[in-house]
């Protein structure tokens, strides 16, 4: 039988827990504990702090933002991944730097294969799940999707996103999708501000909504996007049964949905901590990100105290990691492994050397 799961995801200050900490993750309404940087010094420790985090409650969900490029939250002693643009060119057949003959000849399996060391990397450190792929479109040179982005059309993405998740999945590890029903049609950043996208409706379902659609029954979660699409929904998509529902009733999708962070500048406009918290869990969320602020975290937890409906929660409790978790020492002995890291690590060194070279506003030779 599923253990339920609370429906609050917390975050904790550093790399090991605070006593007052323990004391939070011990309330019933926690389900969940993101990890950021300041969490991940290395594996080991990682794998040290996950311990102590299930010495708590063992049932908690471990997640983690390991997306490859800028977000790439534990980047010692694990393969350094690419972004995903970086990596979906190669699996497309373009050209792109540090990309060989070798790789781009292997198409899809190579973004499979990116799948499967992420999952099984993650696994290895303790974690549950992974907040990726990101499936938005790349449509307006967005600065807070960009080069996350699998691409610029909704058939790169859906192409370039599903191998990803079929190699998740081989590793034993849920896909969460993000971030409903697209983000990268504005280039405005939901951490900062409030954020509307004005395109209609029939142009988010013509393209943005497709990667989200086609992947829906292949997805164990997805996270919604602060965004207000005004054409469709007043609120933003977070907080919108209109949007949620299109999600579940339309698409079919039966996985777990997680709000973005709710400290986040484009939330806060919603309503005190507990305000906003209860109107996500309303309008459809199954569980409620709550990061950077305890204060905050302690309110919504008090606000959900008691309430049996809200604490418990199966669909987020599916997600925890159901094998035995391999090591990283195990995986250097894979060849799979080997492969994939010598490629990963390849592209993610070339993307790095280009971006300094465009930033120090030089040109390398042709």
């Amino acid at each position: 039988m599923t253990q339920p799961l609370g429906s609050v995801m917390v975050d904790v200050a550093g790399l090991t827990l605070a006593r007052d900490e323990r004391e939070l993750l011990a309330r019933p309404a926690v389900g969940g504990v993101i990890l950021f940087a300041r969490n991940c010094a290395s594996p080991e420790q990682v794998q040290e702090l996950c311990h102590e985090i299930r010495g708590v409650n063992s049932h908690l969900l471990i997640a983690i933002d390991q997306e490859g490029g800028r977000v790439q939250r534990l980047r010692e002693g694990v393969t350094r991944l690419p972004p995903m643009r970086t990596l979906a060119q190669c699996c497309l057949g373009r050209d792109c730097a540090g990309c060989g003959d070798e790789a781009q000849a292997a198409g899809l399996g190579l973004a499979r294969d990116a799948g499967w060391l992420l999952g099984m990397e993650m696994a290895a450190i303790g974690c549950d799940v992974t907040f990726a792929p990101v499936l938005d479109i790349d449509v307006a040179g967005s600065t807070i999707i960009g080069d996350r982005s699998f691409g610029t059309t909704p058939d790169e993405v859906i192409a370039v996103a599903g191998a990803f998740i079929e190699g998740l999945h081989e590793a034993g590890m849920a896909a969460i999708g993000k971030h409903y029903p697209g983000h990268g049609g504005i280039a405005a950043d939901t951490h900062r501000e409030r954020v509307v996208d004005p395109r209609p409706f029939r142009e988010l379902r013509e393209h943005d909504l497709k990667p989200f659609s086609a992947l829906a029954d292949r997805l164990g979660g997805v996270m919604p996007a602060h965004v207000i699409y005004p054409d469709f929904d007043a609120r933003p998509a977070g907080f919108s049964p209109s949007w949620l529902g299109l999600l579940r009733e339309e698409f079919g999708f039966k996985g777990a949905i997680f709000s973005d962070d709710l400290g986040m500048a484009a939330a806060v406009a919603e309503g005190a901590p507990a305000e906003r918290a209860r109107l996500a869990l309303d309008a459809g969320c199954d569980m409620a990100l709550v990061c950077n602020d305890h204060v905050a975290a302690r309110e919504v937890l008090d606000s959900l105290e008691g309430d049996e409906q809200r604490n418990s929660g199966k669909r987020q409790a599916r997600l925890r990691y159901g094998r035995a978790r391999p090591t990283l020492e195990g995986l250097a002995g894979l060849s799979r492994w080997r492969r994939t890291h010598a490629r990963l690590e390849a592209l993610a060194a070339s993307q790095a050397s280009e971006q300094a070279t465009m930033l120090s506003g030089t040109q390398a030779p042709e």
